[in-house]
Parts: C-alpha cells; sequence; structure tokens
C-alpha cells in the first residue's frame, strides 16, 4: 500500500499472503495515481519514496532509478531503522486504520474482487472519517 504524507491510501495491491512484498513492489509503484499539488499537469510520479529494509534489494532500487524516483530505502545491516521512523509512522497509522475494520484484519474472501471491494470501502470510510475530523 502506498500513502501520502496525510495517511490516505494512494494505491493498494493484493497478493498471495505467503509472497514477499518486494515481488510486487513495481506494480505498487506504477498503480500510483498522478501526484497533483502544483499548477500544470499532475506528475505521474511522487519525487522520493521511504521504504524500509525489507524492499532493499538492487531490483528495487533498479525500479525507482528507472522511473526518476529518489531512493530512499534503509540498507540492511548498515543503517537503523529508527532514521525511517518520522515516515514509517504514517504507514503503521494506516495498517492500523485498516485492521480496525475486522473483515481486512485477515482476509476470510475467497474471492478477490470482493476483497478489493472492501478494501476500497474502508479507504472511503477512512478519507470521510478525516474530513468530518478537519472540518
Amino acid at each position: 500500500m502506498i500513502v501520502d504524507g496525510r495517511g490516505t491510501p494512494l494505491a493498494v495491491c493484493v497478493s498471495g499472503a505467503n509472497r514477499h512484498d518486494s515481488m510486487l513492489f513495481e506494480d505498487v509503484i506504477d498503480a500510483v495515481p498522478p501526484v497533483a499539488g502544483r499548477r500544470g499537469r499532475p506528475r505521474r510520479r511522487p519525487d522520493k519514496v521511504h521504504a524500509d529494509k525489507g524492499y532493499d534489494y538492487p531490483k528495487c532500487r533498479r525500479a525507482l532509478s528507472l522511473r526518476g524516483i529518489a531512493v530512499r530505502i534503509a540498507r540492511r545491516g548498515i543503517e537503523s531503522s529508527e532514521r525511517l521512523g518520522r515516515y514509517r509512522w504514517v504507514v503503521e497509522r494506516t495498517h492500523a486504520w485498516f485492521a480496525g475494520f475486522g473483515k481486512l484484519r485477515i482476509r476470510f474472501e475467497r474471492q478477490l474482487g470482493t476483497h478489493m471491494a472492501l478494501l476500497q470501502l474502508a479507504c472511503a470510510v477512512i478519507c470521510l472519517r478525516a474530513v468530518d475530523r478537519f472540518c
């Protein structure tokens, strides 16, 4: 899952439970919608991506470099995981919001379409709660 700085989910991809996250890294990066915020045409890619040590593979770094995205991935065995803490909490908080929906905590649905529908509904509820809180 990719979230923006406020924790709003931008892209959600579903895979099997036994697949490593780095295997779908390129699919998730390509699923990010255009990034608005400046005048003119919205940017297609973010400026940089923060990731934890689970994505410290040459394949993941190469995928970001080819797309012109700055790489901010902690190195295994070299860097402390605490340096990404201020960015990582946004993702962890969003995962906690999803965990608040019991059906999404453990996937019971066999059909991917049903599970994706529940994920999108949860995203809509999370965004609605954020709008209610700010207004």
